[in-house]
């Protein structure tokens, strides 16, 4: 049976970057969207949806926002049980927090525990596709496929590859890198709504010898994305520095392995050099913003305003567990703040559309996800914009939906999640159904 949604519905006709934010969204006030066996069919006003589907299952959320599923571009779900540690620059904090936690992975029962803990609260804060650095492990990768296969979510990642400057029990080789890897490809790429995704962590984790082999299996399979790290901090920057001397800057390493291209997405990036910049903008890779955890972790300010008016693909992300919320409302406040410490206000439509259209651009998924038009999966969140007696104080006081819906982006948290569907089926619901299917 067809399933019409009911309620308030926001559509993107363009990028609010380029274009008016206003002139960048159709907004129904009283819309509606059709979905029919994991697509959507039509959006647009609610009395000519049902018409043209009388006998759809009618679902009404009244004046709550449908907007796109949210998409987080880059996120290591094994650190879920390190999130909010403290009080630690990247290289320490990496050896304090993050490596220990990451070796518990080559259990796979505790990698499956974690996947599901990881999956459930993504859909707690209405994330329908993410974009995930497992561990060196190859059962971390089977589980995190596994978990997101079972809940029908649209999900990419892979083996995280490190063979120098780690633990022992962290580290592969150049050959084992390769090969399970492509057994992984080979076994999850392309599978359901799952995407490979190859990740040599960053630069100093990596011998020349490995990130050779990589760039050979992306020749190989060129269908993948690849994902990575690059000037998060200072420190990092001058390591990179030590380790290859030979290159021009950091961003040339992986240039000269044959990592950078469209497909790849480069984490943080925040301290790039005007050389950088203009070479990950001429090679079509993404830069994905991860403002929580540049702030948390004390790594420094993206410049976001400016590097998108120069041409940059730039998509949100939470960074878990560096980042310190599975909240895209909050990950989206972080990156309003860090704007405006840029002298660089970003409004509301520029922060929705980081963490779907935008998001969903960069990881090269923008025609199947990140907008409710027809023949887009049906990846939607449902936003209550009142969710609390605070927010709806603020939001009586708004005059237009931007207003309203940037009290709950600066003021929301789990609450406004009103429901979540993913592939046209509804994965998270935090409302009660009452009578007659409305939603209150």
């Amino acid at each position: 049976m067809r399933t019409l949604l009911l309620g308030r519905t926001l559509s993107w006709q363009g990028d609010p970057f380029i274009i008016d934010p206003d002139d960048a969204v159709s907004i129904e006030t009283d819309g509606a969207v059709l979905i029919d066996h994991g697509t959507i069919i039509a959006a647009g006003p609610r009395a000519e949806l049902a018409r043209l589907a009388p006998d759809a299952n009618a679902i009404d959320f009244g004046r709550r926002l449908l907007v796109p599923g949210f998409v987080d571009a880059h996120a290591h779900y094994p650190q879920t049980g390190i999130i909010a540690s403290w009080g630690r620059r990247l290289i320490d904090w990496l050896n304090c927090h993050t490596f220990p936690e990451e070796e518990r992975f080559s259990d796979a029962a505790h990698a499956a525990r974690i996947a599901a803990l990881y999956f459930d609260q993504n859909l707690a804060n209405g994330i329908t596709t993410c974009c995930n650095f497992c561990t060196i492990h190859p059962q971390s990768v089977e589980a995190y496929f596994r978990e997101a296969e079972r809940r029908g979510l649209r999900a990419l990642g892979g083996k995280v590859c490190m063979d120098r400057n780690a633990p022992p029990g962290l580290r592969d080789t150049p050959i084992s890198a390769y090969d399970e890897s492509k057994k992984l490809i080979d076994r999850w790429h392309g599978r359901e709504r799952l995407s490979y995704v190859m990740s040599p962590r960053f630069a100093p984790t990596s011998s020349p010898e490995q990130l050779d082999m990589i760039g050979q299996l992306w020749r190989e399979r060129p269908d993948c994305l690849l994902q990575t790290h690059i000037s998060e901090q200072h420190e990092e920057i001058a390591w990179v520095g030590e380790l290859f001397p030979d290159h021009r800057d950091y961003l040339d390493v992986y240039d000269s392995f044959g990592l950078l291209r469209d497909g790849t997405l480069l984490g943080h990036a925040i301290h790039l050099t005007a050389r950088e910049e203009a070479r990950a903008r001429e090679a079509g890779a993404a830069i994905i913003h991860c403002p929580t955890s540049n702030t948390f972790i004390g790594s420094g300010l993206l410049e976001l305003a400016r590097l998108k008016a120069d041409g940059h693909r730039i998509a949100l992300a939470t960074d878990i567990g560096g980042g310190s919320s599975f909240s895209m409302l909050r990950t989206m406040a972080a990156a309003y703040e860090i704007g405006q410490l840029a002298n660089s206000p970003l409004h509301p439509a520029h922060l929705l559309w980081l963490a779907t259209a935008g998001a969903a651009d960069a990881l090269g998924l923008g025609h199947v996800i990140g907008n409710l038009v027809p023949g887009m999966e049906a990846d939607i969140t449902i936003l209550d914009l009142q969710s609390t007696e605070l927010i709806a104080r603020r939001a009586a006081r708004s005059s237009t939906v931007w207003d309203e819906l940037f009290a709950t982006i600066i003021l929301g948290d789990e609450r406004a999640i009103a429901s979540v569907w993913s592939g046209g089926r509804e994965v998270h619901m935090a409302t009660p159904t009452t009578a007659a299917g409305e939603r209150h």
